[in-house]
């Protein structure tokens, strides 16, 4: 059995919830909104050579190339809460994020360049 997916109307709400600055998300909120962004580039970029991780909420294996199958990956990005949700969504460029050090990568596949800003928004 393959793992639950968020639904779109559920996933996009929350990333709504999470970009309007006039609301503080809650935990909940943020966590279905980092998860659904997760799964949104899983599925653009399908494969297992890189991992990215959001903790404490999430992690997926994404980008074709060498498979990774077993211990730590090796390349891996890993970013806070804040840091993916503006990067999936276009508010935080990926060269900035990286020169204001709010993300850790590792691996010569590391890089999410060229794969953001999501398209998310189906709804819209």
């Amino acid at each position: 059995m393959g793992k639950a997916r968020i639904v779109a109307i559920v996933g996009e709400a929350a990333v709504r919830i999470v970009l309007e600055p006039e609301t503080e998300a809650t935990k909940d909120a943020t966590a279905v909104a980092v998860r659904y962004l997760l799964q949104v580039l899983a599925d653009a970029a399908p494969g297992n050579t890189l991992e990215v991780r959001v903790p404490p909420f999430g992690a997926v294996q994404c980008v074709e190339g060498p498979n990774h199958t077993r211990g730590t990956p090796p390349n891996v990005i890993e970013m806070n809460a804040e840091t993916w949700i503006a990067l999936a969504t276009g508010t935080l460029d990926w060269p900035a994020a990286l020169a204001d050090n709010r993300v850790s990568a590792s691996g010569s596949r590391a890089s999410l360049d060229g794969l953001l800003p999501l398209e998310w928004n189906a709804g819209q």
